[in-house]
């Protein structure tokens, strides 16, 4: 006999989105309201304390998630950080407080202008013209055997040298990134837990004495909180030793420039805050990407005919990108927690309540887009919400979609058609949309 499970249970647990998000459920509970109540009763993650009955509202109409998201003093992202499933000890929320992400104005308006000046339009513009070269390269290297595991060994790749040219990390290091961005996802997703595909010896002197610092799993092979400062002491170590090289030495990369800079009280980046920023852009700044570009590829795949018309107006490529970062969200939510009563779309929120922004609702919301679910590359106007909305609007939009643009693009130059080679492997995660391997075969242009 088949068990019936809640919609609003549905679009929370991370083991429903290994098959797929569940937008058949999110559709069916926004045509009943704009914000609905879900019952948390279990953190769903191995090794988190359940917190019985702290629930959240899950925002799931496009109106109402940017509503939420342009007003921070309504809806904090300090006081509860931005994740649905609460630290499970105070000393870990405090470390998250400290990051930007988890900032609310004037200390996240400090330290985001501070980075909007260190993205200058020529460092913009020699990251664009070498993600297009990498990517190029990236697809050459594989194509003359006909087929690959695009997630693993073409998409993985490009955003790790993208984030190796802005964090100034060198390039023989930037697997270390892979693995930290895995270890984070792996709070949820068991494959990536104890990812260790860095490899030492290649390495420099800094990512060996980083490595020292890597904290080691526990008698039942878990590794610690990625959440804490300690289960990440080897991110950590390297950003200190590398913010403080950057002070001294700066070079031609964007974070060399982010600690020359000086805000409207004279102040400047300190380490611990380029610490960091290191840990956002290492983990958010890889993830993002490397889900976004699989993702858009297994559109692709399952749209033929959409890709043969990208090859024939290739012109519409920046087009395509818009309509596969909202086909294929990668970030699934957002939260954020009240600070007073107060009422959205009619639905009265109290002070203290958690109220989690659903972009992969809003980015299918038939009173925005129509026909939600078909992907059409031509589609425009493309409101969508994959990069938020709001004074946390991703500050790297635009160098995820060169990567995206540039990806694409060599794809189409060097692939007349693509198809699927295997099953594609999901991640299991309720906040990134992911694909783990996506294998594919295709024939040379």
């Amino acid at each position: 006999m088949t068990t019936l499970v809640p919609d609003t249970a549905l679009i929370a647990d991370p083991a429903v989105y290994e098959q797929g998000v569940p937008y058949d459920a999110l559709r069916r509970l926004r045509e009943n309201a704009p914000l609905v109540w879900v019952e948390q009763t279990t953190s769903a993650i191995p090794g988190i304390p359940p917190v019985p009955g702290d629930g959240f509202w899950a925002v799931l109409r496009h109106a109402q998630v940017e509503e939420v998201l342009r007003a921070p003093r309504q809806f904090s992202s300090y006081l509860g950080g931005t994740q649905i499933f609460d630290a499970p000890f105070p000393p870990i929320l405090d470390e998250l407080r400290r990051m930007m992400i988890n900032m609310d104005p004037p200390d996240h308006a400090r330290l985001r202008s501070l980075l909007t000046k260190a993205f200058t339009s020529r460092a913009v513009a020699r990251l664009v013209e070498r993600i297009q070269q990498r990517a190029t390269a990236l697809v050459e290297a594989v194509s003359e055997a006909g087929s690959a595991d695009f997630a693993k060994e073409v998409a993985a790749d490009l955003p790790l040298l993208t984030l190796a040219d802005i964090l100034g990390v060198p390039e023989s290091d930037r697997w270390l990134m892979f693995d930290w961005s895995n270890r984070v996802i792996g709070f949820q997703d068991a494959e990536y837990a104890e990812s260790f595909s860095f490899d030492a010896q290649g390495g420099t002197e800094m990512a060996r004495r980083a490595l020292a610092e890597r904290p080691k799993p526990d008698a039942n092979g878990r590794m610690p909180d990625p959440r804490m400062r300690a289960g990440m002491a080897d991110l950590y170590a390297y950003a200190r030793e590398l913010g403080e090289y950057k002070r001294s030495h700066p070079g031609d990369d964007v974070m060399s420039a982010l600690m020359q800079q000086v805000d409207s009280d004279g102040g400047r980046i300190d380490v611990a805050e380029f610490e960091n920023l290191f840990w956002l852009f290492s983990i958010a700044g890889n993830e993002t990407v490397r889900n976004a570009l699989p993702g858009g590829l297994f559109a692709l795949l399952q749209n033929p005919e959409q890709y043969q018309l990208l090859r024939e107006r290739p012109e519409l490529v920046p087009s395509a990108v818009e309509e596969m970062l909202r086909w294929w969200t990668p970030v699934i939510h957002f939260r954020r927690t009240a600070t007073e009563d107060t009422v959205v779309a009619d639905t009265k929120i109290s002070a203290g309540q958690k109220v989690v922004t659903f972009f992969v609702s809003a980015n299918r919301d038939e009173q925005v887009f129509s026909e939600p679910d078909r992907f059409d590359i031509t589609r425009s106007p493309n409101p969508h919400v994959a990069f938020g909305h709001g004074p946390h609007f991703c500050i790297a939009a635009e160098l995820a979609r060169a990567q995206i643009r540039a990806m694409v693009s060599a794809v189409l130059a060097r692939w007349a058609r693509i198809e699927p080679a295997g099953e594609p492997v999901r991640l299991r995660s309720n906040f990134q949309n992911g694909i783990k391997h996506l294998p594919i075969q295709w024939t040379l242009a």
